[in-house]
């Protein structure tokens, strides 16, 4: 299926649907504090901060960095682990 992605009623945040069960819930802020499947995504620049539940990931990025250099990063990572 791939790697959907939506808006959220958050500008900030993204919801990317990965398709399959995460396994549970986790949030994060840092990779060190995360859950190994979505520590990966810290390394995007502008990543604030990711959640995870059901069937998606939601990702929070700072406020001056844009979706459109987010978006394809997250995808390719995220498609890594649930893919």
């Amino acid at each position: 299926m791939g790697i959907t992605v939506e808006t959220t009623p958050n500008p900030r945040a993204m919801k990317f649907n990965v398709g399959s069960p995460v396994g549970g819930t986790a949030t994060a802020t840092t990779a060190e504090d995360a859950d190994e499947r979505i520590a990966p995504l810290f390394d995007i620049n502008g990543v604030m901060s990711v959640f995870m539940t059901a069937d998606f990931v939601t990702v929070t990025r700072t406020e001056d960095t844009p979706w459109d250099e987010i978006v394809p990063e997250a995808v390719v990572a995220l498609g890594r682990t649930f893919g």
